[in-house]
C-alpha cells in the first residue's frame, strides 16, 4: 500500500534503460549473472518496461528445478500476467523473498535488488547459448 502511494506521488520511478555488459541474456527478456556454479536470474529492463508496474511475484521454493526455455513462475503487472522463462537449467537455490512485499523493486532495480531467483547450474555449457549485451540490444532493435 505504501509503495502504491509513493508511486502515485511520483516518488518511485522505473530504472533507466540499461543492459549491463557483465550479464548474459535470453531472447525471452531474462538475464543471468553467472558466479561460479550459480546464476542469479531476473527480467531485463525491456521486459519490466513492457509489463508496466509489477504488482505481484511469488518466488518458487528452493529445492525445485528450472529448465532452460521453460516457465518457472509468473510476474503480474497492471497490464498482464507473464510467464518467466528460464535462461538456464538448474536447481533453485533461493527466490528473492523481498519481492513478495515489494514487487515494484523489479521495476526500480531489475538488475540489482529486483533479482528473481538463484540457481545452481545443471549444465554450465548452456551459458554459451545466451546473448551478450550487444547481441541482446540488436535483438531488441529488430523487434
Amino acid at each position: 500500500r505504501e509503495e502504491a502511494v509513493l508511486r502515485a506521488r511520483g516518488a518511485l520511478v522505473a530504472a533507466d534503460e540499461s543492459y549491463p555488459a557483465e550479464l548474459k541474456y535470453h531472447p525471452e527478456h531474462d538475464w543471468a549473472r553467472i558466479e561460479g556454479d550459480t546464476a542469479t536470474l531476473g527480467i531485463t529492463w525491456y521486459a519490466q518496461d513492457a509489463l508496466g508496474e509489477i504488482v505481484h511475484f511469488e518466488p518458487p521454493e528452493a529445492g525445485g528445478s528450472v529448465a532452460v526455455g521453460e516457465s518457472y513462475g509468473e510476474v503480474e503487472s497492471v497490464k498482464a500476467v507473464s510467464d518467466l522463462i528460464a535462461p538456464l537449467s538448474g536447481e533453485i537455490v533461493e527466490g528473492n523473498p523481498a519481492l513478495a512485499d515489494s514487487p515494484g523493486t523489479i521495476n526500480e532495480d531489475p538488475y540489482g535488488e529486483g533479482w528473481l531467483i538463484r540457481v545452481r547450474l545443471g549444465d554450465p555449457s548452456e551459458v554459451d547459448g545466451l546473448l551478450d549485451a550487444d547481441a541482446y540490444r540488436k535483438l531488441l532493435d529488430e523487434q
